[in-house]
């Protein structure tokens, strides 16, 4: 039971972030030679996903 929660927290602390940086340095690669497409937005999406970042939501009633 704790091998397998030592491997969660190893895959979640140190695999996921390092696919989403991997991710975006190859998405940042191709760019830089074939300029921005489809294939380079869905990976900088998905190197946000797996690193959590969401859009803030905008408030309705929000003063700010």
């Amino acid at each position: 039971m704790i091998l397998n929660l030592f491997r969660r927290f190893v895959l979640m602390a140190i695999a996921l972030p390092l696919a989403a940086f991997g991710a975006r340095k190859l998405s940042d690669a191709v760019e830089k030679r074939r300029g921005p497409n489809r294939a380079t937005r869905m990976l900088r999406q998905g190197a946000d996903t797996l690193q959590g970042f969401r859009k803030p939501k905008k408030r309705r009633f929000s003063f700010r």
